[in-house]
């Protein structure tokens, strides 16, 4: 039974068309115009236990909008949605308690207390037995080596020590479903890499389900083995990150080792590769020959760029 459940949502919004110059701004105030704006249409998928599915697309395209529609915060224009059996905006504690959101770019920590505080907090809202909270805490606390910080104001901490603490308070209550939101936003490359590890290490030894939206495809190719890719709303691929290449990429590289040691690289249709091998090979001193396909991270960006 999947954990995860959308039939056909839609959501929409109603947002105020601005006039230009100063007498369109005070038209604005007697007789402002509306118009409806979709930010999700018309998508269905659904998300199996244990699975960690990366949901992908350009600014705009409906990412955060599912999320929090997903998780209760707001309400569809259109279709159905189940998740762990619920419906989220009914919001009910069973519920609540058995999900979780984190959004890279909002906190949940006080910003003015140490994190332990916030912790405790958590443990408090959501009646976490004393036993389950520390056991849970020292576990997260050691994957996420925060233990020399937890008595430093949230404040005084790195971009990455907040998103391990953000992590941390997240999980305090064992969800069954984690929404991340950009949850490497903003980190360096080496905080970026420690935090994927835990997601990763994190989704191995639980069988609950994890949606992660990210601007960095290093964090999808490394976590994630199924993709959701979104645009203007609309799905435009749901299946193997590997099928993206397939589905999506008419082309290979062809990079060439040239006897004197130069490199020499072709991007070639795939119905041309053994054709234009079988040429270059001819025409030049070859040493060694290399057939690779283009880069996914490259690939995807051209998909967004056409749609």
């Amino acid at each position: 039974m999947s954990v995860i459940s959308v039939d056909h949502l839609t959501k929409s919004y109603q947002t105020q068309k601005k006039r230009e110059g100063l007498s369109g701004s005070l038209r604005d105030l007697i007789n402002p115009i509306y118009e409806d704006k979709t930010a999700v249409n018309d998508i269905s998928f659904s998300i199996d236990p244990g699975e960690l599915v990366g949901f992908i697309g350009p600014n705009g395209a409906g990412k955060t909008t599912t999320l929090k529609t997903l998780s209760g915060l707001l309400y569809p224009t259109s279709g159905s949605v189940s998740v762990l059996g619920h419906n989220p905006w009914d919001r009910k504690n069973t519920f609540l308690r058995s999900i979780s959101l984190v959004m890279g770019q909002k906190n949940q920590l006080w910003w003015d207390l140490p994190a332990s505080e916030s912790f405790a907090l958590n443990r408090d809202i959501y009646d976490i037995p004393e036993s389950t909270y520390k056991r849970n805490l020292d576990t997260l606390v050691e994957m996420l080596d925060l233990g020399s910080v937890l008595g430093v104001q949230v404040r005084k901490l790195s971009l990455g020590q907040r998103m391990k603490a953000e992590l941390v308070a997240a999980l305090l209550h064992d969800p069954k479903v984690l929404f991340l939101d950009e949850p490497t936003i903003g980190l360096d490359v080496t905080m970026q890499s420690q935090v994927r590890k835990f997601i990763k290490t994190y989704n191995e030894s639980h069988d609950g389900a994890i949606m992660l939206t990210s601007h960095y495809m290093a964090d999808v190719v490394e976590l994630c083995k199924r993709v959701i890719i979104i645009s203007e709303g609309s799905i435009l691929y749901d299946g193997a990150l590997s099928g993206v290449i397939s589905k999506f990429s008419s082309h290979k590289i062809v990079e060439v080792i040239l006897e004197d040691g130069t490199t020499k690289t072709y991007k070639v249709l795939r119905s041309k590769i053994a054709e234009r091998t079988s040429k270059i090979l001819h025409d030049l001193p070859v040493s060694d020959i290399n057939i690779k396909e283009v880069a996914i991270e490259e690939i995807i960006q051209q998909v967004f760029a056409k749609k």
